[in-house]
């Protein structure tokens, strides 16, 4: 096909006027009419400037601006293939021009080229009467050369296919005048060269051919009968030729368009006149209808001006003799905003990535509006509420663009309703909707449902233990959502915190990895930080802090007296010792802590029921009632020692009471122990008993030195990190001691035991703590120490030779 270079000035006007981003240059075609399927229209290539590979990447497309897509692009090729056989007499009718308008859009940048497409005319139709037969009734004595206007022969093709000349059947009366007229139409009338006598002939047959100028040529043929009259020698006579009125569209039925009216000088039947269409279309038909005896021409069908915007109607006058005269009415159709604009989308980009600039471009869409004037002339809004707006731009083009920054987590989408409004009075209104969805983008940090967590695990847990959840959320969509969580690095009791807790990447769940005690790891914190999976990644972190729950799972421990499988010390009370007599004090710790290491002591057996009785909460043993002669000698008592935990656990310690009248060595071998006691020292002599007493309290004093030096170096070296105390009673040594009050033992207590040989008198004496015992008072903080000092003394009445022996706790 070639390129149309005509009206070259035209158009450069207009192509100065387009947007170099939009809107470009108009490329003009020609194609024949009934081309088949799949001809090519022309190639695009040269007149867009690009390759194949650039049409391609950029997404060419054509868009048909009617409703009916005639031609396609061939992205790979860039030709323009026609895509429906063209009628074009069906698609233009008898305009002189046929042009189709696409466009063709580019994308990346936005380009859109105007094309214009001639359709030529073929010659693929033959010219066509109204009639196949036409009478005439013409009077005899008409004048020679009187001429009789034909009524022309329609042909669908324009141009040089149209008809071009008239033909007559040879005889003897008439000749054929063919004219021209200025829009290049011809016509033809009959010539009347012999005189008609009707008594000769009374009627004649012609053939009138209309010829049309294609090749080949096609022809058109009509039956012309004249029947000769009798003589009538008036014409009628129009009052003007040519009548002009206008019409608005959309007139309703049976509104006068037009009265045209004709006289004849004749009388009688000579002058009766009736009006009648003559040489109209179909089209004329079917919109107008004409009075015959009035000659009132009415709206008969519908008017629109979208269709036809004018009609230029001939009418015939014919008299009682049949003379005839012709004139035209010329009936201009005035336009109505009757047509809505129209709001077509040629460009959408959708998902449109929520952190797109403010001015992007989202969509291209284009308004028509068949109306004409002010009717057609049209303006786009859209809603002032969301972040978008409507930019124009030539050919009646629009940019939908964003105007302000967007969120996907605050919409994810949105219907833009377009509102396309003319200019007509009353002004029309029409809507389109476009669903412009957003796509996120990972700009939203994972955020934890608490800064901090407080969890609690009992102690003595089975590792894998369920600890607890942590969780966050993203309010980003997809992988950007998508958390992975993890430990970061720390360290608990100088061990990193991976060997004691791990986590569930994908579900937050927190599991103890060991088994903990309580009794060394109380509490401990660790780190835990969300990561989602978006690029680049982001984070954010929470605390967790694990309490350890204490168990009851450390019975009692008996600090005092010793229970280390030797030989338990004796403590010595005198006979003459009165009810409430403190002999000694049970002394017993507990690892655990709280209500577990609260300690209550109770007396399971004694040699002598009812004259010793111990405290509940201080493990005093004391005497319940004055010592009397037939006590026994030596007396076993088994104090047992419980927590308050659930189950309670519970020890017991073993004491050995010598009641005793003096303390001297002759006493000793004197001392005469009643005849109803049989126990097993019964042969022994006080003096062993005593030698015995004093090397086990001797090597208790020794022990507790020892012990005393190396609690003073531990507890210096370790008062910053735990500020408890340490009892030499193992490495497992609970942090605290509890007073009377909490179950243990608060006070120390020295027994000084001074016996004079020879005399019948004995002394026992309490004496002050060798050494401070530490214990820790609950309610105070962590580390706060407390010295409880305590000492009870009975008088001494010996006077020499006195020997200590020193009963430590």
């Amino acid at each position: 096909m070639q390129r149309s270079h005509l009206n070259r000035q035209v158009w450069s006007f207009s192509l100065y006027l387009c947007l170099a981003v939009v809107v470009c240059e108009t490329f003009h075609y020609s194609v024949p009419e009934e081309k088949k399927s799949g001809s090519l229209v022309a190639n695009v290539l040269k007149d867009l400037k690009v390759d194949v590979k650039e049409l391609s990447a950029r997404r060419a497309r054509l868009v048909s601006e009617g409703n009916r897509q005639y031609f396609q692009l061939d992205p790979h090729s860039g030709n323009v293939i026609l895509q429906d056989r063209i009628d074009r007499e069906s698609l233009c009718g008898q305009k002189d021009t046929c042009v189709l308008f696409s466009e063709i859009v580019l994308e990346n940048p936005l380009q859109v080229h105007r094309i214009e497409v001639d359709i030529e005319d073929v010659n693929d139709n033959s010219p066509e009467f109204s009639k196949k037969e036409f009478l005439f009734e013409i009077p005899e004595q008409t004048p020679l050369n009187t001429g009789f206007l034909l009524e022309s022969a329609t042909d669908a093709d324009r141009g040089g296919n149209g008809v071009q000349n008239y033909t007559l059947s040879p005889n003897d009366h008439f000749r054929l005048g063919v004219q021209s007229h200025s829009d290049g139409s011809k016509s033809a009338e009959l010539v009347l060269e012999k005189q008609l006598d009707r008594e000769e002939t009374a009627r004649l047959f012609l053939i009138l051919s209309a010829i049309d100028g294609g090749t080949p040529k096609r022809t058109g043929t009509a039956k012309i009968v004249i029947d000769v009259l009798d003589n009538n020698d008036n014409v009628p006579q129009f009052h003007q030729s040519l009548y002009k009125v206008k019409v608005l569209e959309n007139a309703p039925p049976n509104t006068l368009v037009a009265k045209v009216e004709a006289t004849d000088r004749d009388l009688g039947s000579n002058a009766d006149i009736t009006y009648s269409f003559s040489q109209v279309t179909e089209n004329i038909l079917k919109s107008f209808k004409l009075n015959k005896n009035t000659g009132e021409l009415a709206v008969a069908g519908k008017i629109d001006y979208e269709e036809e915007r004018n009609y230029a109607i001939n009418i015939k006058a014919t008299d009682g003799g049949g003379l005839s005269a012709y004139c035209k009415v010329i009936v201009e159709i005035e336009d109505m905003n009757d047509n809505v604009p129209e709001v077509t989308l040629t460009s959408l980009i959708s998902p449109l990535p929520e952190d797109s600039p403010t001015d992007t471009v989202v969509a291209l869409f284009r308004v028509t509006d068949r109306d004409s004037g002010d009717n057609g002339r049209t303006a786009c809004t859209t809603e002032a509420s969301l972040p978008f707006m409507v930019k124009a731009n030539a050919n009646n083009y629009y940019q939908l663009v964003t105007q302000q920054t967007l969120d996907r987590e605050k919409a994810s989408e949105y219907n833009v309703t377009i509102t396309a409004t003319d200019q007509g009075s009353p002004r029309l209104t029409s809507r389109k909707t476009i669903n412009v969805q957003i796509s996120d983008i990972n700009d939203n940090s994972p955020v934890f449902e608490k800064l901090s967590y407080e969890m609690q695990l009992w102690e003595n847990n089975i590792p894998g233990l369920l600890i607890g959840l942590v969780q966050a959320k993203d309010p980003d969509t997809a992988k950007n959502a998508k958390m992975t969580y993890s430990l970061l690095p720390g360290k608990v009791s100088d061990q990193p915190v991976s060997s004691y807790v791990s986590i569930n990447t994908e579900t937050g769940n927190l599991y103890a990895i060991r088994s903990l005690d309580y009794e060394q790891v109380k509490d401990f914190q660790v780190t835990v930080r969300a990561v989602d999976s978006g690029s680049p990644p982001l984070s954010s972190e929470a605390m967790v802090r694990v309490y350890v729950m204490d168990e009851n799972d450390n019975a009692p421990f008996i600090l005092y007296p010793l229970q280390n499988g030797t030989s338990p010390s004796n403590d010595l009370v005198p006979r003459g010792a009165e009810a409430g007599y403190l002999v000694t004090k049970v002394v017993a710790v507990d690892r655990d802590s709280g209500q577990n290491s609260w300690l209550s002591y109770e007396l399971l057996k004694a040699t002598e029921p009812g004259l010793f009785s111990v405290g509940a909460q201080n493990g005093e043993v004391k005497t319940m009632r004055p010592i009397n002669k037939r006590d026994t000698f030596k007396q076993k008592l088994i104090i047992g020692v419980s927590d308050n935990g659930h189950p309670p656990q519970s020890t017991s310690a073993t004491l050995s009471i010598l009641l005793v009248d003096g303390f001297s060595d002759p006493y000793m071998k004197m001392v005469d122990i009643p005849k109803e006691e049989v126990v097993e020292e019964e042969d022994r002599t006080l003096t062993m008993y005593l030698v015995i007493c004093l090397a086990v309290i001797s090597f208790i004093f020794l022990v507790s030195v020892l012990v005393f030096v190396a609690v003073k170096i531990q507890k210096r070296r370790k008062f910053v990190e735990s500020s408890a105390l340490n009892f030499p009673v193992g490495p497992n040594f609970p942090e605290n001691c509890g007073d009377a009050d909490a179950g243990s033992l608060s006070r120390a207590y020295n027994y000084e035991v001074c016996l004079a040989g020879g005399s019948l008198n004995s002394e026992f004496r309490f004496l002050r703590p060798f050494f401070p015992v530490f214990s820790v008072d609950p309610a105070q903080s962590q580390g706060a120490q407390r010295i409880s000092p305590g000492s009870q003394e009975v008088p001494s009445h010996a006077a020499e030779g006195q020997v200590r022996i020193i009963n430590l706790i």
